[in-house]
């Protein structure tokens, strides 16, 4: 196959993903923003997140931030924020701050020294757990414990579900083709065995 065609091709056939904005700091202060959208669930107790980082054949400022502090933050996208955190995807020269670039506000907990995207209606603080390379590719799966969670609360109900539809969170297929969930959320019941017959 063409190398683009292939490119696009593989991207989207694993349907629509969420991406986020991953905020890091290195050690000298200088914040950087990052975007992804291979987040993954890896379990609930202990609260772990992973994701896909390419190999580091170039220069990676957030795996180099992560490394040398331990912790990143995870950012969900909205409506308003896309078109901005899409220049996140850009390179950047080592020392230079996407915040700054893209015009993004970042904020900060006194948990942890990894940037938040101030505007992202949910916003996740991780400490670093694990890192895993995957030898097929080169790739890196990095895993992460939730230590902290800003969540706008509109979103939230009181069984601890969370309807992103609320407040124009983007999907993406492949790299650059982004949509917003706003359907209503169809909840099904949990199935059982008695629920189920052959």
């Amino acid at each position: 196959m063409d190398t683009h065609f292939r490119r696009n091709l593989i991207n989207e056939l694993s349907g629509v993903r969420t991406p986020h904005l991953i905020g890091t700091v290195n050690s000298s202060g200088i914040t950087n923003l990052a975007i992804f959208n291979s987040i993954v669930h890896i379990g609930a107790n202990p609260p772990l997140l992973g994701f896909i980082l390419r190999p580091l054949s170039g220069e990676r400022h957030s795996y180099e931030n992560i490394k040398a502090t331990g912790y990143y933050t995870l950012n969900l996208i909205n409506k308003s924020l896309l078109k901005r955190a899409h220049l996140c995807s850009g390179k950047f020269d080592k020392g230079v701050s996407e915040f700054i670039m893209a015009g993004i506000k970042p904020s900060f907990s006194k948990k942890h020294p990894a940037p938040y995207v101030a505007e992202s209606p949910v916003q996740l603080g991780l400490k670093i757990e694990e890192e895993h390379i995957i030898k097929s590719n080169g790739t890196r799966l990095m895993i992460g414990r939730i230590i902290e969670i800003n969540l706008s609360q509109d979103i939230l109900d009181e069984k601890g579900h969370v309807d992103i539809s609320k407040q124009q969170i983007m999907g993406v297929q492949g790299l650059d083709n982004y949509m917003t969930f706003s359907s209503k959320m169809n909840r099904l019941d949990r199935v059982s065995k008695t629920d189920v017959s052959f």
